[in-house]
């Protein structure tokens, strides 16, 4: 599985112009199933997301996680947004494939294994929706973007 995280005052989204999901400060999670992702993968992204130190503390310098991102122990909202295009790969020319992107059911049932687990560990969780075509606006903190990957199982 892969995520892009970024790091945001707020950010919402919009289908056919209607908000489905909105956050105040936190992460914005953009995800995609590879083919060969499981409920492993799944859980192993979460539980990376959930506790990387990429808020500041009072010093100025990423001690928190969105867990506890105000240092007090508050935690910031998770935007939770499919998107195949981050198995894209465009080392073949100039129109990129997607060939490693889950098939569009087992897409769909990790995301929402995805996010069914999220809003079990955290307090506050939305989302954009699947296989829909969004709007996705945002107020970057920083800028800071981070890049997340758990490999696919390797067949057996």
């Amino acid at each position: 599985m892969i995520a892009l995280l970024q790091r945001v005052r707020q950010a919402r989204v919009e289908v056919d112009g209607a908000r489905v999901g909105e956050i105040g400060a936190g992460l914005l999670v953009l995800v995609c199933a590879e083919r060969g992702d499981t409920d492993v993968q799944v859980q192993k992204l979460l539980a990376k997301i959930l506790k990387l130190r990429i808020f500041s503390d009072s010093a100025g310098k990423m001690n928190l996680s969105v867990k506890d991102m105000d240092g007090r122990g508050t935690s910031g909202g998770l935007l939770i947004v499919s998107q195949f295009t981050l198995a894209a790969d465009a080392s073949g020319g100039n129109r990129p494939s997607f060939t490693q992107a889950a098939l569009p059911d087992e897409g769909r049932r990790l995301y929402d294994a995805f996010v069914a687990r999220a809003r079990a560990a955290h307090p506050v969780v939305q989302t954009g929706q699947f296989a829909a075509d969004m709007q996705v606006h945002l107020v970057n903190d920083g800028p800071v973007t981070i890049p997340l990957r758990v490999p696919p199982t390797l067949a057996a």
